[in-house]
């Protein structure tokens, strides 16, 4: 089927006819196209979309997101084949540690427990005691035991936001989200000086110096409860979430911390791809069964917080 010259109207008609006929559905993140989030069975952040992978009956889940999210998806959900959007819809921070160099930091310190942000890869999952996300890496950190070490791999920013917020000293590798990481706290104030009476939230993957000075700090299904409360909010986080917001409450005053806050790599997938990867069955995901079976095991330790 040539699907290049059809409407967006018709190409939305198509996924529905698609999920039906091949029993799948679709996983669509918060900062995808509002486009691809219009065909999504649900939209989320990277816990709800866990979530949804480990609990749904469909023998195929398109996940439109990044790497990380559709490995992720295939080991909550092995025996379902999962679909990526886009074959090159990687995630930069994920590639900043290898399970080669977590071994080697694990070696330094035999007994301390790893704590790994959902945005790695599997084999780092597969290293780590347990995995966390934006939503619930303080609770997960404040639950391990005050004598034990704890390694966080690889968001220092999360990291440090964990650490102040349950008084625990973290081994914190040198790793970062490149769209959260570049906003600095002359960024918060201009925003400040612009809109003196709007709240700020950001993502708890900005530096310290910028959660410090924002009223509140949530992972983008936090930052959505935050929106649905208040009337004027600068929002701190990638772009596409602003956007999805915004249609979603017209009659809110709702302003970007930075328009800089852009993912390249969750913009890779657009309605058209989307749709020819669920049609073709595309860029499917395999993983080793190894890998699968210990990253399993860090992954049902953090779904069991939620």
């Amino acid at each position: 089927m040539n699907i290049e010259n059809l409407s967006k109207n018709d190409l939305k008609q198509l996924a529905t006819k698609l999920k039906k006929e091949k029993n799948a559905v679709i996983l669509v993140h918060n900062y995808q196209l509002l486009e691809v989030q219009a065909i999504a069975d649900f939209v989320g952040d990277s816990l709800q979309l866990a979530k949804e992978a480990a609990r749904t009956d469909a023998e195929i889940i398109l996940f439109c997101g990044v790497l990380f999210m559709a490995e992720t998806a295939k080991i909550l959900s092995p025996k379902k084949t999962v679909l990526l959007s886009h074959p090159n819809a990687g995630c930069p921070m994920a590639d900043m540690i290898t399970a080669t160099q977590l071994r080697e930091l694990k070696s330094q310190y035999p007994n301390a427990e790893v704590v790994c942000y959902v945005n790695s890869s599997a084999a780092v999952k597969a290293e780590s005691t347990v995995c966390c996300t934006s939503s619930n890496a303080v609770e997960i950190v404040g639950s391990i035991a005050k004598e034990k070490k704890i390694i966080f791999v690889p968001d220092k920013n999360l990291g440090a936001y964990a650490a102040k917020k349950t008084g625990r000293d973290l081994l914190l590798w040198n790793g970062f989200c490149i769209v959260h990481h570049q906003i600095t706290y002359q960024d918060v104030k201009i925003a400040r000086e612009k809109y003196p009476d709007y709240l700020l939230i950001v993502h708890p993957e900005c530096k310290p110096e910028v959660c410090k000075y924002a009223d509140a700090v949530g992972s983008t299904s936090q930052i959505t409860k935050f929106v649905k409360l208040h009337e004027k909010v600068i929002i701190g986080t990638e772009i596409g979430l602003f956007h999805q917001l915004v249609q979603k409450y017209p009659e809110k005053k709702l302003v970007p911390l930075s328009e800089k806050m852009l993912c390249k790599n969750m913009k890779k997938t657009d309605l058209q791809t989307a749709i020819a990867t669920l049609l073709e069955e595309r860029n499917e995901i395999s993983l080793p069964a190894k890998i699968i079976e210990n990253a399993q095991t860090s992954l049902e330790r953090m779904l069991l917080f939620s």
